[in-house]
């Protein structure tokens, strides 16, 4: 399997004004990350992040700890920080336990074992739109930010902030495995998955087979897409409940 393009992080973006220092740090970092600005094998110290945002050590040290306590970033005594270089294996892991929790919830509201509020399915489509316009466009940088807050909204819809926290964690691992592979790249539409509003559609008329067949086709497709980019045999289809 070939590796990610070698490359440098990038200048970082200033601070959105959210919350406290120490969050806000936390945030702008695993943005960097999941866009492939901070790639996977950046080393860095908390003096070196302190002087790019112009703050002191304390909320960066305490951001660093925060990411590392989430397995965003690793540790390296007396070297400082790294972001994580997940492999081809660690990624196909995060698609199938994806796979696995969507299928379960989705199965279950196919067999009418669960019921869900669509009252919020306004709002979801609206984000639909916006990742599926950068997705399409070619626009990395938008397109994460875009898909992640989809896929929160839709996890919303669990009813289970356990398994929306759990679903969003892996997320932010798929975009920090992808991206490096991504950016750059004037091609990235061929690899970035563009149904959001389809699937907002099929749970408007309450199709939940339709649901759940769309999302795993979505997940074998994030590896059959990420197999060609990054050279790695392509993975059979994943397990599901009912297999």
């Amino acid at each position: 399997m070939s590796s990610p393009p070698p490359a440098q992080p990038s200048p970082l973006r200033p601070l959105a004004q959210q919350r406290s220092l120490r969050e806000q740090i936390t945030a702008a970092l695993r943005d960097e990350m999941m866009t492939g600005r901070l790639p996977a094998g950046t080393r860095f110290t908390v003096k070196e992040i302190a002087d790019l945002y112009g703050v002191s050590a304390t909320p960066v040290r305490e951001a660093l700890v925060d990411l590392t306590s989430q397995a965003l970033l690793w540790m390296e005594h007396n070297r400082g920080y790294r972001v994580p270089l997940f492999t081809w294996e660690h990624y196909a892991e995060i698609v199938d336990a994806r796979s696995l929790v969507t299928d379960g919830f989705f199965g279950r509201l196919r067999s009418g074992a669960q019921r869900v509020d669509l009252s919020t399915l306004p709002a979801i489509r609206r984000r639909a739109q916006d990742a599926q316009r950068a997705a399409r466009a070619g626009q990395l940088d938008i397109l994460v930010g875009c898909d992640r807050r989809f896929w929160l909204s839709l996890g919303e819809l669990l009813g289970n902030r356990r398994l929306t926290d759990y679903l969003d964690w892996l997320r932010v691992q798929y975009w920090i495995f992808a991206a490096p592979y991504l950016r750059g790249r004037a091609d990235i539409a061929r690899y970035c998955w563009d149904r959001h509003l389809e699937l907002v559609d099929r749970l408007e008329a309450r199709d939940a087979a339709g649901v759940q067949e769309l999302l795993r086709t979505y997940n074998q497709e994030s590896l059959e897409q990420m197999a060609a980019l990054c050279g790695a045999p392509v993975v059979p289809p994943q397990r599901t409940v009912e297999d």
